[in-house]
C-alpha cells in the first residue's frame, strides 16, 4: 500500500462521551493503540472485519485506539516516537476498509478505570459491542489487569465475541511497532516499510526557512516533524503529496550541519515543480536511504552532492514505481 488519501469527509469519527450512530451500534471492534497500523495491526483489523462479515445481515467493523499514546501519558518526559499520529491512524483505518473509528483521550480517568469497569462503562454501556478482536499480547485497565483471558470472561459474562490475535511474525519474532521505530532511527527504510506493509510517511504545514536551498538551486518545501521523531539524519528518496498532486522528490531530515546545526526540519525538494507550497498540507511517503547527513568542505562540493543525490533519488523512485 502506498501513502493513504486524506480522510473521506464521511469516515465517521466517535470521540469520549458522544453518542453512537445507530448504524454503528452492536459493532465488531479492534482494539489497540495501532501506532503505525503496522501488518501485526492490520490482522487484528481484519478480524474484527471477518466476524462483522459473517453477520446475515453485515455488522459494522470500527477500531477504538486511544490519543496521546499511553506510553507518553505516563511518561510526559519521555514521549514515545510516534510512527502514526491521530490523523495518520485514521487514514490507514479509512484505507483499511473499516466503518469508522473511536478514539479515547487516554487521560487520568481512563487509566484509573478497572478491567471490570472498561468493558462495563466503554464496551458494553458506551458503545455496545458484538464483539472485539485484539492482539495476543493486549492489556488494559488500572495496572493493567485486563488480559486477554480476562476479555475472553468477561465477553462470555456480558455477551460479546472476543477473537485474540496471534502474533504476526517476521523471522519468527513478532511484527511490533518498536522493531519499525528501530529501523527509522537507523535510516533503515526498506526494512520499516516492509514490516509496515505500506510506506511511512509524514504531513505537517510547510513552513518558511532559510533559503538556503533556493540560493543553491535546489528550493525545498520544509515541516517540522514532532520534537520526539527518531528518524535518522539522512538524505533519503521520497515522494511528495500537496494540493491533489504527487511528486517523486529527495529531502533531507536532519540539522543542516553545513549551516546552522539547527533544529530537526524536513527540506523536501520536488522534483519537475514550480511555485511554492507555503501554509499548505504536504504529505512525505519514504522510499528510500540515500546517504548521511554531512558536512562538506565548500558549497560547490555540497552541490555537487546533491545533484548526486537527486539522480539517486530518481533511480530508487523509478524502480519503487507506484506501489
Amino acid at each position: 500500500m502506498s501513502v493513504p488519501p486524506n480522510l473521506p469527509a464521511g469516515f465517521p469519527v466517535i470521540r469520549d462521551g458522544a453518542a453512537v450512530p445507530s448504524a454503528l451500534k452492536r459493532s465488531f471492534v479492534a482494539i489497540g493503540n495501532f501506532d503505525g497500523v503496522h501488518r501485526g495491526h492490520r490482522a487484528v483489523i481484519e478480524t474484527a472485519r471477518a466476524q462483522a462479515h459473517m453477520k446475515t445481515n453485515r455488522s459494522p467493523a470500527l477500531a477504538l485506539t486511544f490519543e496521546p499514546h499511553p506510553r507518553t501519558f505516563f511518561k510526559p518526559d519521555a514521549p514515545v516516537f510516534r510512527l502514526t499520529n491521530e490523523s495518520a491512524k485514521l487514514r490507514l483505518f479509512a484505507a483499511n476498509n473499516l466503518d469508522g473509528a473511536v478514539v479515547m483521550q487516554f487521560n487520568r480517568e481512563l487509566a484509573s478505570l478497572s478491567a471490570e469497569e472498561f468493558v462495563t462503562k466503554v464496551l458494553v454501556g458506551w458503545l455496545g459491542i458484538a464483539g472485539v478482536a485484539v492482539g495476543h499480547d493486549f492489556h488494559f485497565g488500572a495496572k493493567r489487569q485486563g488480559t486477554p483471558e480476562f476479555l475472553i470472561d468477561a465477553g462470555n459474562r456480558h455477551g460479546f465475541t472476543v477473537e485474540i490475535v496471534s502474533p504476526l511474525n517476521d523471522n519468527g519474532a513478532p511484527v511490533s511497532s518498536g522493531k519499525i521505530r528501530d529501523a527509522l532511527s537507523a535510516g533503515d527504510i526498506a526494512r520499516a516499510n516492509d514490516l509496515l506493509g505500506h510506506s511511512w510517511f509524514v504531513s505537517g504545514e510547510v513552513i518558511h526557512g532559510e533559503k538556503r536551498g533556493r540560493e543553491l538551486g535546489f528550493p525545498t518545501a520544509n515541516i517540522r516533524l514532532d520534537p520526539p521523531c527518531q528518524l535518522k539524519h539522512a538524505i533519503y528518496a521520497v515522494r511528495a503529496h500537496a494540493g491533489g498532486k504527487s511528486f517523486d522528490a529527495v529531502a533531507s531530515y536532519g540539522r543542516r550541519p553545513q549551516f546552522d546545526n539547527g533544529a530537526p526540519l524536513l527540506e523536501t525538494f520536488l522534483f519537475d515543480f514550480s511555485g511554492d507550497l507555503y501554509g499548505q498540507e504536504m504529505t512525505v511517503e519514504f522510499a528510500g536511504f540515500i546517504r548521511d547527513e554531512a558536512k562538506f568542505e565548500s558549497l560547490d562540493a555540497l552541490i555537487a552532492q546533491m545533484n548526486r543525490d537527486s539522480e539517486q533519488a530518481r533511480a530508487i523512485l523509478r524502480q519503487a514505481g507506484n506501489a
